[in-house]
């Protein structure tokens, strides 16, 4: 029985990308991966991590999380906790973003959550990636403000959509074997 529901679940292969994003700019990022899952063919949900109960409906899963300080925020780190048991038993993916400013300046030690990807790999995560940034478009408080001022109006959005998207293509293409052999 477990068995022909996984089968009926690649069959489907919808895929839960999921964030949690403090001022939008991981939002976009998750926007665009689905939308990348879906122009391949694949059945994609993009929602906010907040808004996730119950994963029964997906087949793979792309987490997503803004990156402060070496640090996921923290309902992302919850949806990993939380989650556990069903990640462990089907294809997903996780990414963080956060870099903004000079990329010569960029240390990959603020942008990796170390304990957020053992995690993940604990479970099986088939890859980690790390996009670039944005600040907000409309600060609020000192050290938003701040982050602005001190950023270079080029280095503010470092989102690489092409990159991004190439990442979602080579998702959708390790889902799509899978997808077409359980039909």
């Amino acid at each position: 029985m477990a068995a022909a529901r996984r089968a009926a679940r690649l069959a489907a292969m919808k895929v839960l990308v999921t964030h949690s994003s403090k001022r939008g700019g991981t939002a976009g990022i998750a926007e665009a991966i689905a939308d990348e899952l879906q122009r391949r063919g694949l059945e994609a949900e993009c929602v906010d991590v907040g808004e996730v109960d119950d994963l029964s409906d997906y087949g793979a899963v792309v987490l997503g999380s803004g990156v402060y300080a070496k640090r996921w925020r923290g309902e992302a780190k919850r949806f990993l906790r939380g989650h556990r048991k069903e990640l462990r038993s089907m294809p997903f993916w996780i990414f963080s973003s956060g870099p903004v400013g000079d990329p010569a300046k960029d240390d990959p030690k603020w942008s990796e959550p170390p304990r957020v990807i053992a995690r993940a790999e604990k479970l099986g995560v088939r890859e980690h990636a790390v996009f670039g940034g944005c600040v907000p478009a409309e600060p609020h408080g000192f050290v938003e403000k701040a982050m602005v001022e001190n950023t270079p109006p080029e280095f503010r959005d470092r989102r690489d959509w092409d990159a991004i998207r190439t990442w979602a293509a080579a998702i959708a293409a390790e889902l799509q074997p899978a997808s077409t052999a359980a039909r």
